[in-house]
């Protein structure tokens, strides 16, 4: 998939269709000439996603799948095949997430989250890796996040399961080394506009809101269909990603401190809200579209954005004050006398 010619028709499977990056995905791809499988739980949602592809020109099939049964992927591989004799890409996006303290979460919550976010991506890739092998060639592409590096506080599955995909993803990458036609690919969005938010689990009984910046869905959508161009190890989407990414290796646990402090602070005067599932165990009543009505909204920082970005600021600035000569001398002489 590098030139024009090679890349019209090409088959690309999108799992997570239905709103949000998902959705945005496939109406990159349809532009592109790509001819099109689209997943989700949500039939009604995806034929209305298909319906926008097809009038763009794109070939299109709705497979409703949930990728936490193995055996569903399996028949969704099967269908992308006998519809467009191949499969080139395979874009891994499901994700789910819930927001509130850990022992006040059910714990069929934090295991929806892990099988929908870790085991969901293995399905996929369990699925569409023989038929990658036995062609030669293929593109997996799995959406990870920001939260593939840093640690979010008062969303401990969440964290886990991102963490874990990204190990995952870095061995399968490995595993395959040898096959060059064949590309393992992750995808690191920041804080994306999406219905995504809404859409959660919220255990917490406070609204959330998102704090500036919060990124265009397109703009990730651009990124993946760039990666199937071209496809690398992988690309991040937002330069707070970067800086997240660096605080967490100069500060590790300093900036989960920080980012639970400042949570801490946003519940207390957050608006109330309803303790809510969200769509962990059934698609949300609106899917939502691609947008999430964020960018043009002035919020107060959510435990999912604000917290996480001024942490990854606070650690950084530490790390640069403790790599100064002087000061790394006063800070192991602080640690001795039982300084954290």
């Amino acid at each position: 998939m590098t030139r024009r010619g090679q890349r019209d028709g090409a088959v690309v499977v999108i799992t997570g269709a239905s709103s949000g990056i998902g959705r945005a995905t496939a109406e990159a791809f349809a532009r592109d000439g790509a001819q099109l499988v689209l997943a989700a739980r949500d039939g009604a949602a995806l034929e209305a996603v298909a319906g926008h592809c097809r009038v763009l020109g794109a070939a299109t099939e709705v497979v409703p799948t949930d990728v936490t049964d193995a055996a569903a992927v399996r028949h969704l591989a099967s269908r992308a095949l006998a519809f467009g004799g191949r499969i080139d890409v395979w874009v891994s996006n499901v994700g789910v997430g819930a927001v509130g303290r850990f022992h006040e979460t059910p714990a069929a919550a934090h295991e929806q989250i892990i099988r929908a976010n870790l085991i969901g991506h293995m399905n996929d890739a369990h699925a569409a890796v023989p038929v990658f092998l036995k062609q030669g060639r293929g593109v997996f592409i799995n959406m990870i996040s920001l939260g593939g590096f840093a640690a979010s506080p008062f969303a401990a599955a969440y964290s886990a399961s991102k963490f874990g995909l990204k190990g995952f993803s870095e061995s399968l990458r490995a595993e395959l080394a040898d096959q060059p036609d064949i590309h393992i690919c992750d995808v690191y969005p920041s804080f994306v506009d999406t219905p995504g938010l809404r859409h959660g689990a919220n255990y917490t009984g406070r609204r959330i809101k998102p704090m500036p910046p919060v990124h265009d869905p397109r703009r990730v959508a651009a990124a993946i269909v760039g990666l199937a161009r071209r496809p690398r190890p992988q690309v991040i989407v937002g330069p707070e990603v970067h800086l997240l990414r660096l605080g967490h290796l100069l500060g590790r646990d300093t900036g989960a401190r920080m980012a639970a402090r400042v949570m801490e602070r946003y519940f207390r005067r957050a608006d109330p809200a309803p303790v809510t599932d969200g769509n962990l165990f059934n698609p949300p009543d609106d899917p939502g579209g691609i947008d999430g009505g964020f960018r043009s909204r002035r919020g107060r920082p959510s435990p999912a954005a604000g917290g996480i970005a001024v942490a990854g600021v606070c650690v950084l600035a530490l790390a640069m004050l403790a790599a100064r000569p002087g000061n790394r001398r006063h800070l192991r002489g602080g640690r001795r006398h039982g300084m954290a």
